[in-house]
């Protein structure tokens, strides 16, 4: 059976890679795709979304692609009317080819957050490859779909309550840059409600109102979280491995399952989880560390960030390699100068998935602050190794 910790043998993992590579873009491609034009309306752009079931969609103008209309984009912005066109906006998604490596399709979604990459010859969009079809790759590659469930998840950072407003839930979707969130009523998981279920009631003209009218950002929209979520639940548990959470994915069209034990919610399993174990695979000699939700403002800190994280990953790579690090930054009470940072990471090393959080007002400080959480739980980890090598002596 394979392990996340076999990941730290660079046999094994030189193996998986190859397995993983032993497939190509052109398999997973799809090339009979939805397009919008650069002065389509915001309004139609949702409604073909609804209908084709997709996050992310092509902006070409002619032959030539000019970037991709997301969700997640569109919830971020402030105040955006359903009138506004599609290249206002669009993001730069990184494009991929033909010849790509699998683990580097799965690096670019990672780094993006992009549910789909476009497939290009010379400027021409020839199609798309998918968070959901690298999922069903994955169910056929046997030293990662053996992985168990538990090593892969995400503890539950923040859920929803049934009767919280929806404008909150998306708060909290947008300080985590996530598109799904657990509901529970106590302990007990009572349903999921993701960015679709809120377009699929926003779109339509009879509840016209502006997106940032959706996120909350202006008058919030006032319905609660259980009129929208979804209580069809699919659930999976810690021991169950990752090749049946890529299937339950990929045969319901899902992309977030709750991880359940006792009938409690242990975590979430996603397939930017799945995505993340096959970025790791890719041959590299260092860390793969990714930032995401900074402002343009913040960005002037970035050397000081980068410092800050290179520093520690150092003293880390003395006991364990690390092999990923994904950072997620919220600024919270933004308006009038200054904000408070909240900063989540997850580190990838020795085997094992390390979480923690730290808020400062200070985006260095505060980025020093949890990567110091993380060496700590790094040494602890040590620790508990070395002890249990005492007991068995």
């Amino acid at each position: 059976m394979m392990g996340l910790k076999d990941m730290e043998d660079l046999k094994k993992l030189s193996m998986l890679r190859s397995q993983i590579e032993s497939h190509d873009v052109t398999e997973l491609m799809q090339t009979d795709i939805e397009t919008v034009g650069p002065d389509d309306g915001l309004e139609d752009i949702l409604s073909i979304m609804r209908s084709a079931k997709v996050h992310d969609i092509p902006v070409v103008d002619g032959n030539s692609y000019l970037g991709m209309v997301s969700y997640g984009t569109i919830m971020k912005r402030k105040n955006v009317s359903l009138d506004t066109k599609a290249k206002s906006v669009m993001s730069n998604y990184p494009t991929i080819h033909k010849a790509t490596p699998l683990t580097t399709v799965a690096e670019y979604m990672v780094i993006s957050n992009a549910r789909e990459l476009p497939v290009m010859n010379g400027n021409r969009i020839i199609g798309t490859v998918s968070r959901m079809s690298l999922t069903k790759m994955v169910s056929k590659i046997k030293g990662i779909r053996e992985i168990k469930v538990w090593e892969i998840m995400s503890p539950v950072v923040e859920a929803a309550r049934p009767k919280d407003k929806l404008s909150e839930a998306l708060d909290i979707m947008r300080a985590l840059d996530v598109r799904t969130l657990p509901v529970v009523d106590g302990e007990a998981l009572v349903g999921i409600v993701g960015m679709r279920e809120v377009i699929d009631y926003n779109w339509q003209k009879k509840n016209r109102q502006t997106v940032g009218e959706m996120a909350g950002r202006s008058t919030p929209v006032e319905l609660t979280v259980d009129s929208l979520c979804v209580t069809d639940l699919k659930t999976i548990g810690p021991e169950d491995d990752v090749g049946r959470a890529a299937t339950l994915m990929a045969e319901n069209g899902i992309s977030t399952l709750p991880v359940v034990e006792d009938g409690k919610l242990a975590g979430i399993v996603t397939k930017y989880d799945i995505m993340e174990l096959v970025a790791a695979c890719q041959d590299r000699e260092m860390v793969f560390v990714q930032i995401s939700g900074l402002d343009e403002d913040d960005r002037y800190y970035m050397e000081a960030v980068d410092n800050e994280i290179r520093n520690e990953l150092s003293k880390i790579a003395r006991m364990y390699k690390p092999q990923a690090l994904t950072l997620h930054v919220a600024k919270y009470n933004s308006q009038g100068g200054g904000g408070k940072f909240s900063i989540t990471g997850r580190l990838t090393v020795g085997g094992t998935i390390l979480m923690a959080k730290a808020v400062d007002w200070d985006l260095v400080k505060t980025t020093e602050e949890l990567m110091r959480k993380l060496l700590a739980m790094v040494s602890d980890m040590k620790e508990e190794k070395v002890e249990g090598r005492r007991r068995i002596r």
